[in-house]
């Protein structure tokens, strides 16, 4: 590992320019393009938005890296997503000043990446940061690397005049001082290769219990038991992010545990994001974080990945509840996705912007004044501006008001002398009202590309939401989005792409493109019966055993062995905003060694999970791991195999599917299928459903009560 303290004596400087507070107002770029640069063939709207700016940007390709060989030059790697706010306002403030780009050309070897595209370069110069700056990182993400693209420094958003200081620092440093760079990208490429490594644990595989329960006992405390989400550093300040996971593992520690706070904590998280502004109260869809602790003031981009995950885990706590909110939410998180984030062929886009006219948040925010001139109806203003918090002089910046709810309906019914109905009839006229009014507006940008992983998670957010409401419309579009991704990811040879846009799919797929994907075609199977989605699961599964398995470590690598080699390979083990690609690979591989008798499968999840182990149970922060854990806590309860045989099998299957059933795997279909499990299960004029453990069948029942019980008495034992 590098030594912090020489670094942090080194780049005292560059911390230091970095400090200063960025300027929020950053305006669109101008329209007309007195410069091209090597972006303008590229497909990601990212890239695209910096093809005209003076940086001689290059892609991250061959050319680039073998011109700064060439020419002994250092290299600029900037990192970014086409709705990062502040990756527009350096762009602004620095990309587009000619002055800025003249000193960069002249010293550097400029290279503009897609973190959503290239995850596996962010990944590498994110950690560069992290060992860098103090863990002082985000994006946009500017790494300064020599010519043979070893990184010896790496930060996040810097103001112009800062920027300048960092280049002419760096260009000095390379002329005067050449060996100090070389020795601090020694230093921190060491300090890449060695973060995330893993290391195979040859023991016996035991998987408590109790184990489970103290996990669960942790992630509790790390709750704010009053505002939901992390608890933050201070009451008032600190960010707040979804991480769907975390509570989509404690649904599941509640059904075996039955701690009521696991339940708690979960309800209480719902429930305040659903009333903050980080949901789009009139549109639907959410935010990707909040900027306090109140979920009140939203990062405005709105991404897939969030609300894919967050449609899946409100679809869940509503089969756990029964509770009406989290239908209200799921049903207007789909009608977002459906009307901007859906392509006509089936695939879903990636994001939209934060900004829109240069400004974060525009699109979305009201002046109570504006709403007066709207509504035109004294009963209609005041009602409305109770309910969702609104104020004369603004709850936001600049006098202006973000939506969000501090009331319970009844509340606000009492204090206007409304029935609920009549509010419900007032506030759905002024929403509809308002919508109509901000659908005029300039619209935040489209980040238009699909990605197959982001893909995977809203397909599965569809799986979900049709299993807890039975709305056909959800399963008719995961399953042409399931097509989509075979008729335009998937490539000869089994080999899956990351990306697609314009018809055009370059990228080759990482390891959560496999993962996520893999989970999603279980997913519609065990709603389908459909044994093509199964077994195009487990023909990934070998693709990603031949070309990402370590058998050393018993572990998969983000990157196929058929890429070009970066300055690290690295391993993906922590579980983040989105779940780490090694514990969903560990979560398919034992559900698919379940359903395919493949003990190789299950064996090898097992190891995975042992290798993890330490990680999971020793953390302070087991949300570090939730996927882990939710894995963990299949390995400790292991789940029964549920068999539905017979002409009728559908309609069972749709009740099963209503139902919260984390110890079940469903199979079945009106024949007997190719699945060892269902051979000889079926029974001429009559519909069967079998519950199995470790291949021994309950007798059969037929009626899904019935089932549930048998599911309960193996449950209790």
């Amino acid at each position: 590992m590098p030594q912090r303290i020489n670094l942090l004596t080194f780049f005292l400087l560059c911390l230091l320019l970095a400090c200063k507070s960025p300027n929020t107002q950053a305006q669109k770029h101008p329209s007309h393009h007195r410069y091209t640069n090597q972006l303008i063939n590229e497909s990601s709207p990212y890239l695209l938005q910096h093809a005209h700016n003076p940086v001689n940007w290059y892609p991250w390709n061959d050319e680039a890296l073998t011109k700064a060989k060439e020419e002994n030059k250092m290299i600029i790697i900037s990192v970014g997503y086409s709705s990062c706010h502040w990756c527009h306002v350096m762009e602004h403030e620095s990309f587009e000043d000619s002055l800025v780009a003249r000193i960069m050309n002249d010293n550097f070897v400029c290279i503009k990446v897609d973190r959503e595209e290239r995850p596996d370069i962010d990944a590498v110069y994110m950690t560069a940061c992290h060992l860098s700056s103090d863990n002082s990182c985000g994006w946009p993400l500017n790494a300064f690397a020599l010519p043979d693209a070893r990184p010896f420094y790496a930060g996040t958003y810097f103001q112009k005049e800062n920027w300048i200081d960092l280049l002419e620092f760096f260009i000095k440093t390379k002329k005067e001082e050449p060996h100090k760079l070389e020795q601090y990208a020694g230093e921190i490429v060491k300090g890449i290769q060695q973060r995330g490594k893993v290391s195979f644990m040859d023991v016996d595989k035991v998987f408590s219990k109790p184990d489970v329960v103290a996990i669960t006992d942790k992630m509790i405390g790390s709750i704010d038991m009053k505002r939901g989400g992390r608890k933050t550093k201070t009451a008032s300040v600190g960010n707040k992010f979804p991480m769907p996971n975390n509570y989509q593992f404690l649904l599941q520690s509640y059904f075996y545990t039955k701690n009521p706070k696991a339940l708690e904590a979960v309800e209480v998280t719902l429930k305040n994001m659903a009333w903050g502004g980080i949901y789009d109260q009139l549109g639907g869809g959410f935010a990707r974080y909040s900027t306090d602790p109140d979920w009140k003031a939203p990062h405005f981009e709105k991404m897939l990945y969030d609300n894919g995950q967050l449609v899946s885990l409100y679809a869940q706590a509503y089969q756990v509840t029964k509770n009406p909110l989290y239908k209200e939410i799921v049903e207007g998180t789909l009608d977002f996705v459906k009307r901007e984030l859906t392509d006509k062929e089936g695939g879903f886009y990636s994001s939209l912007d934060a900004d829109s006219e240069g400004e974060e948040g525009k699109f979305y925010v009201w002046k109570k004044d504006e709403l007066r001139v709207i509504f035109q109806d004294k009963q209609m203003l005041d009602v409305f501006c109770d309910y969702y918090s609104v104020k004369e002089f603004g709850n936001w910046e600049h006098s202006k008001n973000i939506l969000w709810i501090r009331k319970e309906k009844n509340e606000v019914a009492s204090k206007h002398n409304l029935s609920i109905e009549t509010l419900n009839n007032i506030l759905a006229k002024a929403r509809k009202k308002l919508f109509d009014v901000r659908a005029k507006r300039i619209r935040p940008g489209l980040d238009d590309k699909v990605l197959t992983a982001w893909n995977a998670l809203m397909l599965k957010g569809y799986v979900d939401a049709f299993k807890a409401f039975g709305e056909e419309e959800y399963l008719e579009t995961a399953l042409k989005n399931g097509n989509f991704i075979l008729n335009n990811m998937l490539k000869e040879g089994q080999r899956l792409n990351r990306n697609y846009k314009d018809g055009k799919s370059v990228i080759n797929a990482f390891l959560d493109d496999y993962a996520l994907t893999i989970e999603a075609f279980i997913a519609l199977y065990q709603v389908t019966f459909d044994e093509k989605w199964l077994d195009k699961a487990k023909i990934l599964t070998e693709y990603a055993l031949k070309y990402y398995y370590d058998e050393e470590s018993r572990m998969f690598y983000y990157t196929s062995n058929l890429d070009s080699p970066l300055v690290a390979r690295k391993m993906q083990t922590s579980d983040n905003v989105i779940p780490a690609s090694n514990s969903t690979m560990a979560k398919v591989l034992y559900t698919l060694g379940l359903y395919f008798y493949n003990e190789k499968y299950v064996d090898l999840s097992q190891t995975m999970m042992m290798n993890m182990s330490a990680n999971l149970l020793m953390h302070p922060q087991p949300s570090f791991f939730s996927n882990w854990a939710s894995v963990y806590t299949t390995l400790a309860y292991p789940p029964y195999e549920v068999a539905i045989v017979g002409e009728g099998c559908m309609g069972i299957l749709e009740k099963m599917n209503a139902h919260y059933l984390p110890n079940s795997l469903l199979l079945g279909g009106k024949e007997e299928g190719h699945l060892t499990l269902l051979e000889n299960k079926k029974t001429e004029g009559e519909t069967r459903i079998y519950v199995c453990q470790d291949k021994v069948c309950k007798l059969p029942v037929q009626t899904v009560k019935a089932a549930l019980q048998q599911l309960e008495i193996h449950q209790s034992k």
